[in-house]
C-alpha cells in the first residue's frame, strides 16, 4: 500500500466513495434513460426476440447441433396487472442501465482503488478496465445467445398436460432474461475476482489446483442454477466457466512469480 492512501484520512475516503457511488448511479441514470426512450428496440428486437422460432441462435443450434430446428415457441406474453408493462419498462430499464454503463462503473471504481495501489500496479489500469468490461459484456452475449434461448426452449416447450397452454405473464419472461444476461455476465467475472483475491493472499495457484475437483463441483452446481434443468444448457455454461478457472490459475501463478521471496505462499 502506498504512503499516499495511508496519508488519507477516513473522511477523504469516505469522500471519494461518495464520488464513486454518484456518478456510477447517473451512468445508470442516463443509460436507462436510453434504454427506455429505445422501447421499440430493447423489447421488440432484443428482449422478445428469443420467443421468434426464427431467432439466429437456432439457427446455429440447428446446423451445429440438430436441435432447435423449426421448432414451435407455444407462449403467449400476457400483462395481468394494471401497471404490469410500466413496471417491466421502469425496471428493464434500470438493468439494462447498468449493463450499459458498466465499462464507466468499473473506470470509477478504479480510480477509487488506485490510491492504494503502487505505481507499477496504476500503470495497469486500462487494462484492468479493457479485461473486466470484455469477460463481462462476454457474459451478457453469451447469456443473450445461448442461456437465454436454452432457457425458452426448455421452459416453453415443456409440458405436464396438453390442457395447458402457456399464457406466461411479461413480468415472469423479462424476469428470466434479464436476471440471466446479468448472472452470466457476473459469473464470467471469475479471473478477475481471482486476481484480486490472489493479490490479498486469500488464494494461490497450488491451492486452486489442487481443489480443481471441487471448483469443478460448484461449477456446474452454479451453472445448474442459471440454466434450465437439462444437461445440455448445464454443459454449454460449465465449459466456458471451467476454461476460466484454469486461465485463472494461470493468473495467479504469474502474481505469485511477481511477488517479492518473503510473500510468496510456500509450497
Amino acid at each position: 500500500m502506498n504512503e499516499t492512501f495511508k496519508e488519507m484520512s477516513l473522511l477523504d475516503h469516505l469522500h471519494d466513495l461518495r464520488k464513486f457511488i454518484q456518478r456510477s448511479f447517473m451512468a445508470i441514470l442516463l443509460g436507462g434513460i436510453v434504454v427506455f426512450s429505445a422501447r421499440s428496440l430493447v423489447f421488440d428486437r432484443i428482449l422478445f426476440a428469443p420467443i421468434d422460432p426464427q431467432f439466429v441462435s437456432y439457427k446455429y443450434f440447428c446446423k451445429f447441433f440438430g436441435i432447435f430446428c423449426n421448432t414451435d415457441i407455444p407462449i403467449q406474453l400476457i400483462s395481468r396487472q394494471l401497471q404490469g408493462q410500466f413496471s417491466v419498462h421502469i425496471w428493464t430499464s434500470v438493468y439494462l442501465g447498468i449493463v450499459i454503463a458498466f465499462p464507466y462503473i468499473i473506470y470509477e471504481f478504479w480510480k477509487f482503488i488506485s490510491p492504494g495501489l503502487y505505481e507499477n500496479e496504476k500503470k495497469t489500469g486500462k487494462r484492468f478496465v479493457f479485461i473486466t468490461t470484455f469477460l463481462f459484456f462476454t457474459g451478457v452475449l453469451f447469456g443473450y445467445y445461448v442461456i437465454t434461448p436454452l432457457v425458452v426452449q426448455f421452459l416453453t416447450n415443456y409440458s405436464i398436460s396438453d390442457k395447458v397452454s402457456n399464457f406466461v405473464d411479461i413480468k415472469s419472461y423479462i424476469t428470466n432474461v434479464r436476471t440471466t444476461i446479468l448472472a452470466v455476465g457476473v459469473v464470467f467475472e471469475l479471473p478477475v475476482i481471482i486476481y484480486f483475491m490472489a493479490k490479498l493472499g486469500l488464494i494461490t495457484s497450488r491451492f486452486m489446483k489442487e481443489n480443481r475437483k471441487y471448483a469443478v463441483v460448484i461449477i456446474l452446481t452454479v451453472s445448474a442454477v442459471i440454466t434450465p434443468p437439462d444437461v445440455f444448457s448445464q454443459i454449454m455454461v460449465s465449459i466456458p466457466l471451467i476454461i476460466l478457472y484454469e486461465i485463472s490459475i494461470y493468473i495467479t501463478r504469474m502474481i505469485e512469480k511477481k511477488q517479492p521471496q518473503h510473500l510468496k505462499p510456500q509450497e
